[in-house]
């Protein structure tokens, strides 16, 4: 454990080191995406012993939600250098790469709109932004252009990811962005999610959770939700998304959406939108939510010199995009998978519920491109990490996939030591 003043202290003693919270050498700033659009990113430098930061990749992170914060979530609950109690994170990702977390959309976390018709309202207008925010990012530090960059993500951030990595890699061939993207990491990506509402009640079944008439319930509300898909009516589906999580949260006596194994308390409801964590929908009041929103708008705040509330937008940017919520982003990984050379890799922790593994499996499996013919018999391989079988993994040329053991939704915190051999496998 490590006393998080003993640590901020050492940090400002550092001559070199822009102030800022908690431990290591750090830079943030605002981006004017667009006329009333402010993104936010807060750099973390990596603390690996090197001669030059610049020897270590560049590594971007991108929450969920859409409206969940990369610099409040990921930061604290997942792979930043402090946890939400302030205490060190042993397995931090600063310790091997340059880490960028960016508050998207806009509206999410520190970014902010100072009017309404600035919220993005689809993935296409996301990723423009994120390049524009990248782009100010390089401005404000240039020696990090011709660094080996990769886009990590999780969750809903997986489907915004993929369309930023397309469209990055799109205007870097075109001369138009100068920038040495590598590959995309998707952590539990939402990104075809009428296969994951429609396997929620078999998972659940074969699982122990429900029996079958819980099954029954599920199922139809599930349907429902593909019938209103199927016609067109994708806010219309979006709502009878968040229904079939109430239901299941009812016959289920409140399973847990990020980890089925997780204890919980069976008073706990759903409310239906994937906000806060990578969607967080409980009732119930999240202790570890609770601890960093007050970091968050309290000494993380005061450190950055930030005036804006932190979080104030969330639930409005998850609202605005709801008609873009339930749509896939299929196509978009076809397009990684046969237009670049990048690494692409997809990511499922066995015990989420949220994008749950067979539904992540039914559309890895149905992708068209050059490797279709072939992925049915490639050899699934142990991810081995000190002789622990943590996971498994198919790998075809750019196309990487991995099924996670003893993880949920949170896949870097829950097996941080596979997440460890995961990144290796991207940036090596």
């Amino acid at each position: 454990m490590m006393n998080v003043l003993l640590v901020f202290g050492l940090f400002l003693a550092s001559t070199s080191a822009r102030q800022g919270f908690g431990p290591g050498e750090q830079d943030w700033d605002f981006v004017n995406v667009r006329p009333g659009a402010y993104e936010f990113w807060w750099l973390y430098e990596t603390t690996a012993d090197v001669k030059n930061i610049t020897e270590k990749p560049l590594v971007i992170w991108l929450q969920g939600g859409p409206g969940a914060s990369s610099t409040g979530f990921g930061n604290f609950a997942e792979i930043g250098p402090l946890d939400e109690n302030l205490n060190a994170r042993n397995y931090t990702w600063v310790k091997d790469v340059n880490l960028l977390f960016i508050d998207n959309p806009v509206g999410t976390g520190y970014s902010y709109v100072n009017k309404t018709n600035a919220f993005t309202t689809n993935n296409t207008q996301i990723a423009n932004d994120l390049i524009t925010c990248l782009e100010g990012f390089y401005r404000k530090r240039p020696e990090f252009r011709p660094v080996p960059l990769y886009i990590t993500s999780e969750s809903y951030g997986g489907k915004m990811a993929a369309e930023f990595a397309l469209e990055l890699y799109k205007r870097i061939q075109k001369g138009t962005v100068k920038s040495n993207l590598r590959g995309v990491n998707m952590v539990d990506a939402w990104i075809s999610p009428i296969d994951s509402v429609l396997t929620w009640a078999p998972f659940l079944l074969n699982t122990g959770v429900i029996d079958k008439q819980g099954y029954a319930k599920i199922d139809k509300a599930a349907q429902r939700t593909k019938a209103l898909f199927d016609a067109g009516k994708y806010k219309e589906s979006t709502n009878a998304w968040g229904e079939t999580e109430g239901v299941i949260s009812v016959v289920s006596k409140s399973v847990d959406f990020y980890n089925i194994l997780k204890k919980i308390k069976t008073s706990c409801s759903r409310k239906g939108k994937m906000i806060a964590k990578p969607g967080q929908t409980s009732g119930c009041i999240d202790e570890q939510d609770v601890k960093i929103e007050a970091l968050m708008n309290g000494e993380v705040k005061e450190a950055l010199n930030i005036t804006n509330t932190w979080g104030t937008q969330n639930g409005l940017v998850f609202d605005i995009l709801s008609e873009d919520f339930m749509k896939p982003a299929i196509h978009i990984m076809e397009r990684l998978l046969n237009e670049t050379k990048l690494k692409v890799q997809v990511l499922s922790g066995q015990l989420d519920l949220i994008v749950d593994t067979p539904g992540t499996m039914l559309w890895v499996d149905k992708l068209k491109w050059s490797g279709s013919s072939s992925w049915p018999n490639v050899p699934r391989t142990a991810i081995s990490v000190d002789n622990i079988n943590e996971g498994y993994k198919k790998v075809l040329g750019n196309f990487y996939v991995y099924w996670i053991n003893r993880s949920g939704h949170m896949v870097p915190a829950d097996n941080p030591a596979a997440m460890g051999s995961i990144l290796q496998d991207l940036i090596s």
